[in-house]
């Protein structure tokens, strides 16, 4: 049984309007699903909570067997069933991608790491708004950020990597 678990947080269409990279980050999140369900690696959706409700960007749905979960706040753990879920899968390291950087990616980064996890984050599976030209940090500069910070960082008894797509693997 695969100890890694796939994180898809908030690609929801309601959200992605003026996403950076958007098709970019779609794609590479589809492929990088496909290939987890292709090794036995659970996908694990993450929804934020929208009235009315929304569900995920049909070009990243989940699929029979993938586990979809509704949150309320910018961490994915807080009062989600997200914890339970992964212990239950004995999962000790997730991959995460999704939307927006700064809020509930890095979040639940964090949050996975003082929760127990190992993390990989995938450096360009994430994505946030694009910012008018005058406003900085820009999108770009926001993913950037965020990737460097999670390369230095460290967790005690922690791993954490920050991963291209198509470099992942889930051996």
């Amino acid at each position: 049984m695969p100890d890694t678990a796939l994180l898809v947080i908030d690609l929801q269409p309601a959200l992605l309007t003026g996403a950076h990279d958007l098709d970019g980050c779609l794609s590479r999140v589809a492929d990088l699903a496909g290939r987890a369900r292709s090794a036995g690696v659970p996908v694990v959706y993450l929804r934020q909570r929208l009235d009315p409700p929304a569900d995920v960007h049909p070009a990243v749905a989940p699929l029979a067997g993938d586990v979809v979960l509704d949150k309320d706040s910018a961490d994915g753990f807080l009062g989600s069933a997200l914890g339970q879920v992964l212990a239950d899968m004995g999962v000790r390291r997730v991959a995460v991608t999704g939307y927006a950087t700064e809020y509930c990616v890095d979040s639940t980064s964090r949050s996975a790491l003082s929760h127990g996890y190992d993390l990989v984050l995938v450096s360009d599976g994430h994505s946030t708004p694009d910012r008018p030209a005058d406003v900085v940090p820009t999108a770009a500069q926001i993913v950037a950020h965020t990737n460097t910070t999670f390369g230095i960082i460290q967790y005690a008894g922690r791993s954490i990597a920050v991963t291209p797509a198509a470099e992942v693997t889930f051996a």
